[in-house]
C-alpha cells in the first residue's frame, strides 16, 4: 500500500476518527478534504473504472463514518486504517464485479421471462412439495429413531457417513446399513 507523501504531517487522523465516532461531521469533512483524492487514486488503481472507483470512495467514507469507533490506535495508524477500509472495499468491488456478466437488452428480457416461468413452476412445485413433506414426515416418524437421525444427518445436515458415525458413536458399517435400509423403507412408504 502506498500513501501519498505530500499529505501534511500535522493532520491528526486519530483525532479525526475519534470525532467521526462522536458523530462530528466536521471530522469526516476534514478527512475527506485531506485524503479523498488520494483514496480515489487507490480505488481507481484497483477497480480501473472511474465510476466504480467513485462508488468505492463513497462507500469508504460511509464505512469510515459508521465504523470509526472500531478504529484501534494500538493496531495501527488512523491514516493506515482509512486506506485499508478503502482498499478492502475496492477489492470487494472487483471480486463482486467478476461475478457479474453484462448482457444486452434482448438477452436480459429473455432471462427475465425464463425466471418468471421458473418462478411459476416453483410455486406449483411448492404446493406439491408441501403435500409430499407431510407424507415424508409421517414416513420418517415410522422409522426407528437411530435410523431416522442418521438419515437426517446425511440429507439435512449434509454429514458424511464417517461424521454420522462419530456423532452417533456408532460403527461406520452400522451407520451405512441403517441409512440404506431406512431409505428403502422411506421409498416404500412414499410410493
Amino acid at each position: 500500500m502506498t500513501i501519498a507523501p505530500d499529505t501534511a504531517p500535522s493532520f491528526d487522523y486519530e483525532q479525526a476518527l475519534r470525532g467521526c465516532a462522536r458523530d462530528d461531521r466536521q471530522a469526516l469533512q476534514d478527512i475527506y478534504r485531506q485524503e479523498s483524492r488520494h483514496l480515489l487514486g487507490v480505488a481507481l488503481r484497483i477497480v480501473r473504472q472511474r465510476q466504480q472507483a467513485e462508488d468505492v470512495l463513497h462507500d469508504a467514507f460511509m464505512a469510515i463514518w459508521t465504523q470509526a469507533a472500531s478504529f484501534d490506535a494500538t493496531r495501527g495508524s488512523g491514516r493506515g486504517w482509512i486506506y485499508s477500509v478503502t482498499r478492502n472495499l475496492a477489492l470487494n468491488s472487483v471480486r463482486n464485479g467478476a461475478r457479474e456478466v453484462p448482457v444486452d437488452e434482448e438477452t436480459a428480457e429473455a432471462l427475465d421471462a425464463q425466471a418468471s416461468m421458473e418462478a411459476h413452476r416453483q410455486l406449483a412445485d411448492a404446493f406439491e412439495m408441501h403435500a409430499s413433506l407431510g407424507r415424508l414426515n409421517d414416513c420418517l416418524s415410522r422409522l426407528e429413531p437411530a435410523r431416522r437421525n442418521c438419515i437426517l444427518y446425511a440429507y439435512v445436515d449434509g454429514c458424511s457417513h464417517g461424521e454420522i458415525a462419530a456423532r452417533t458413536q456408532t460403527p461406520l458399517g452400522t451407520v451405512k446399513a441403517w441409512i440404506k435400509r431406512g431409505m428403502g423403507s422411506l421409498r416404500e412408504c412414499m410410493a
